[in-house]
């Protein structure tokens, strides 16, 4: 990451320090090895609520290109930067693909925003129904993941770029996948986490969370 960066220059990329929305793009940057400006956000920033009207994270500047949605911005990278390829060349794996993410949203993302809600507002009863819900997903999913070294493919794509942020997030989420049930799974975690780019896009705070092994 290249701090010394202006818009004018290259990618600024507004980011929560602790979000998964925001690390999957700091992901699919570390990919790709794009330079890029990381100005980390944990807060209402005046920054933000200038260049998106939801004031929210992450929030992607290039030049005049303004984006604030991640999956946009995973396109627009994927489109602007063609090295290190997330997405396949033909309409129907591309398809396929976006069919896939958006399955995940549904499934998962869903339940996982429940769990990483600030303790403050967090609802105890919807949380531990989403944690039972999640966890009973991935277990009962588990086998999938013996068919490919990614997820549904032979390379690092789009849809690993969203979900190893969430399984990063495990511990955080107090879900542990038993490890007897749940191998294919786990071997594809170890896959991720040991990526260079995967470990190039943690932040400080990211670091940390993991403190204890995802399985029991």
């Amino acid at each position: 990451m290249n701090n010394d960066l202006t818009p004018q220059q290259g990618i600024i990329l507004y980011s929560h320090p602790d979000d998964h929305y925001s690390h999957r793009i700091r992901l699919a940057l570390a990919e790709k090895n794009v330079k890029y400006q990381l100005v980390l956000v944990d807060e209402f920033s005046e920054d933000v609520a200038d260049l998106n009207p939801y004031n929210q994270l992450p929030t992607l500047v290039e030049r005049q290109v303004r984006l604030y949605e991640s999956h946009v911005i995973l396109e627009y990278l994927d489109e602007r930067y063609r090295q290190a390829k997330l997405l396949p060349d033909t309409p129907n794996l591309r398809a396929e693909q976006r069919q896939y993410a958006w399955r995940i949203e549904q499934d998962w993302m869903k339940l996982a925003d429940i769990l990483l809600r600030h303790p403050d507002t967090l609802d105890e009863q919807a949380a531990n129904q989403a944690r039972q819900s999640l966890g009973q997903s991935l277990v009962s999913l588990s086998p999938l993941f013996a068919h490919f070294p990614f997820f549904m493919s032979e390379q690092f794509g789009y849809n690993d770029c969203i979900l190893a942020p969430l399984l990063w997030r495990l511990p955080q989420m107090k879900i542990h996948l038993p490890s007897a049930h749940c191998k294919p799974l786990l071997a594809y975690c170890k896959r991720l986490f040991e990526r260079p780019a995967f470990i190039a896009s943690l932040t400080e705070s990211e670091r940390h969370k993991q403190q204890y092994p995802l399985h029991r």
